[in-house]
């Protein structure tokens, strides 16, 4: 801990051991200077940690996949679908290890999608989606899936505003930016830190224009 500050954060890539957890790129982060890191207190209930990884799994392991540049404030907690074996449909919530199988009701994987940010103390449920560049609020419990480049907040989450025009967002989408190659990024980044989608949508053919004469 007490090399740890809040201006320090850990890359994913360079942290993560569970085989359940499939991380895009090199530039995803999460905020670990409170707690004991990524997977030690972020990721709960995922099969595949030191000690489950010698497990023989009982039914189908849900997977969580994190895109490229995804920002995981402190204390984020994403819920994964180890414990969901209390039956709320069933007369009694305790999971008795005679019936443990037929409690065990899987909610698929949970995708964290490329450029999210998830705010301080936000929750994610089992199984959701965030979509491409979505903003998460502090305290929010995401219980469905979020749509790309919206802003959610509260429990449950709820839209607060989009942060683009639609029809930007649908242009933004199409150009599946996190995709690029690393030199295309890297030469449009500045573009990318703006607002102004002209002068990025510019900037975008003249680089296309120039790999293509150079080929």
């Amino acid at each position: 801990m007490q090399n740890k500050h809040w201006s320090k954060v850990q890359l994913l890539h360079e942290v993560v051991t569970n085989p359940n957890i499939i991380v895009k790129g090199l530039h995803s982060y999460y905020s670990d200077c409170w707690d004991a890191g990524f997977e030690g207190s972020a990721v709960r209930y995922l099969h595949g940690d030191e000690v489950s990884r010698e497990w023989e799994p009982k039914w189908p392991i849900d997977k969580l996949y994190i895109g490229n540049y995804v920002c995981i404030a402190a204390d984020v907690v994403i819920l994964m679908g180890g414990n969901h074996t209390h039956r709320a449909d069933w007369f009694c919530l305790y999971p008795f290890m005679d019936f443990i199988e037929e409690a065990y009701v899987g909610k698929g994987d949970t995708h964290i999608g490329d450029g999210a940010w998830l705010g301080m103390r936000c929750m994610l449920m089992p199984g959701v989606t965030i979509g491409e560049g979505a903003v998460v609020a502090a305290n929010s419990v995401v219980t469905q899936n979020i749509e790309p480049y919206s802003i959610v907040a509260g429990s449950p989450a709820k839209l607060i505003k989009y942060r683009f025009d639609k029809d930007v967002i649908t242009e933004l989408l199409a150009l599946k930016i996190y995709d690029w190659p690393a030199e295309k990024f890297e030469s449009l980044k500045r573009y990318l830190c703006s607002a102004d989608f002209d002068a990025l949508s510019k900037a975008i053919t003249l680089y296309d224009q120039s790999v293509h004469q150079n080929k």
